[in-house]
């Protein structure tokens, strides 16, 4: 198997990292390869945090596996920042991951951004969201 993390074709493109490595960044990649996976969800408050521009359409990114490999690259067709509470239900679906509920897809998220990793990701050991918290949603498709 080669090792594609100087191939030439992911030069000067930023990472798409799905969730933190292992098995859920493993599944995520899969559906991103697999076409189930068309859309993602940030935390506003994690840009914040590390200081980082928000994407936007056009944007181009590699997306990189839980060995940081290259295995595709993505272009954002949209990007949106709603208050968690208005995120919708083709949204949620476009995620991939199975779900069929807004609700299944919160209850998710939630867990997910309050992992240990996450609250170290944000500094902030007492981060909880809300209804009214700022998500940024991204609407993606593989280019390669």
């Amino acid at each position: 198997m080669s090792d594609d993390r100087n191939d030439d074709r992911y030069a000067g493109l930023p990472k798409a990292e799905f969730a933190f490595p292992g098995p859920l960044r493993d599944r995520l990649v899969a559906a991103i390869l697999g076409g189930e996976k068309r859309s993602t969800t940030g935390l506003m408050a994690e840009y914040r945090a590390l200081g980082e521009a928000l994407p936007t359409v056009g944007d181009r990114q590699v997306v990189v596996d839980s060995d940081d490999v290259p295995v595709a690259v993505i272009e954002l067709t949209e990007v949106r920042v709603v208050p968690l509470g208005e995120v919708d239900l083709r949204h949620a679906l476009d995620e991939g991951e199975g779900l069929r509920t807004v609700a299944e897809w919160r209850a998710g998220h939630e867990q997910y951004w309050s992992s240990p990793e996450m609250l170290a990701e944000l500094a902030d050991p007492d981060f909880a969201v809300d209804d009214t918290t700022e998500v940024v949603l991204e609407r993606f498709r593989v280019v390669r």
